[in-house]
């Protein structure tokens, strides 16, 4: 499973959703939903316009996760 971090870097680099989503030039909604849900399948364009905003390398974006642990949803769901 994979987790998104772009919540965390952003906030640590002083972003907010709408200061994100000009910067990256990515849809508000989209950026809304990734820090909401950053289990969100995500596109990889997308996610490397963002990283260049933030100036990070695309995989500093990206966590493993090992199934079963991250998500409220287990596999009773």
């Amino acid at each position: 499973m994979v987790r998104l971090k772009v919540r965390e870097v952003a906030e640590a680099r002083g972003f907010n959703m709408s200061s994100l989503s000009r910067a990256a030039d990515v849809n508000f909604r989209t950026i809304k939903s990734i820090f909401r849900n950053p289990y969100k399948e995500v596109n990889i364009s997308t996610l490397a316009k963002i990283a260049r905003a933030l100036g990070v390398a695309t995989s500093d974006l990206i966590e493993d996760i090992p199934e079963g642990e991250g998500s409220s949803e287990g596999p009773e769901g």
